[in-house]
């Protein structure tokens, strides 16, 4: 019996690295059948937007809306980035199965799959975004000019990037489930220092400047800034700081990973 044999040389590479449609559908579909992730994405921000965004005192004038609006995009930002986060964390569980270590067979470049990563992130924040802001169209007290209200929505989904750069960082640090145990009150912690949950008032405070250093400070005021009329440089250094620093983490970890087959 006869073997064929193939000629290495006449194998074509996959173009863009291996990307290609089909695996981005099946890592969205993954995604959205995870019980989890669903209650992170439709139920828990827009539950923490009627808890806030309809107490007495949120009427009162934000910048070129009010105060629930104000409300609404903050926790937009913190559906979309506890989303983003778990969908780049599921790197933590892929390599636990080794389904990573398959993937590394394949013609699928390592940069392509952190590519893929990234924009399920995307895919799932907007979708995070998209459930907080009809959550307050139901509930009918933000108010604030529309084109503004969608530049917030546009701007929280581009600074989930933070998040899904930082889920896949420690993604790579933390075996399994662990990642999300880690993820899920570290960002809940980030917002509470970051000037998302309680907004901060008096800026010569300690807390004020310890949340200038927060992850979450810089792509609050960035999301925020249509709303409120104001983005101070350091917001803008603090958002663009933290995203370098998980990319390049995350591209570390990846390396030494990789490394190993």
């Amino acid at each position: 019996m006869s073997t064929a044999t193939v000629d290495p040389t006449t194998r074509k590479v996959p173009p863009y690295g291996g990307l290609n449609a089909t695996i981005l559908r099946i890592e969205i579909k993954r995604m959205l059948r995870n019980r989890r992730t669903i209650i992170f994405t439709l139920v828990l921000p827009a539950g923490l937007f009627f808890a806030f965004g309809g107490v007495k005192g949120w009427n009162d004038d934000v910048g070129h809306g009010n105060a629930a609006a104000y409300i609404l995009v903050s926790m937009a930002l913190y559906g979309a980035a506890l989303t983003a986060a778990a969908a780049g964390a599921m790197v933590a569980m892929e390599r636990a199965m080794g389904w990573s270590r398959q993937l590394r067979l394949t013609p699928l470049s390592p940069v392509v799959y952190i590519g893929i990563k990234a924009m399920v992130a995307l895919v799932m924040g907007a979708i995070a975004v998209l459930v907080v802001n009809v959550a307050g169209l139901v509930q009918g007290k933000p108010d604030m000019p529309a084109g503004r209200w969608l530049a917030c929505a546009v701007l929280a989904i581009l600074c989930t990037l933070v998040f899904a750069a930082l889920g896949v960082f420690v993604g790579y640090l933390v075996p399994g489930e662990n990642a999300m145990q880690v993820l899920g009150p570290g960002l809940a912690l980030m917002s509470f220092l970051g000037d998302v949950f309680i907004p901060i008032d008096d800026h010569s405070s300690l807390i004020w400047h310890v949340a200038q250093w927060t992850p979450m400070f810089g792509v609050a005021e960035v999301t925020r800034a249509p709303l409120t009329g104001e983005l101070p440089w350091y917001a803008v250094v603090n958002a663009v700081g933290w995203l370098a620093v998980f990319v390049l983490g995350a591209a570390w970890r990846m390396s030494k990973d990789t490394a190993r087959v």
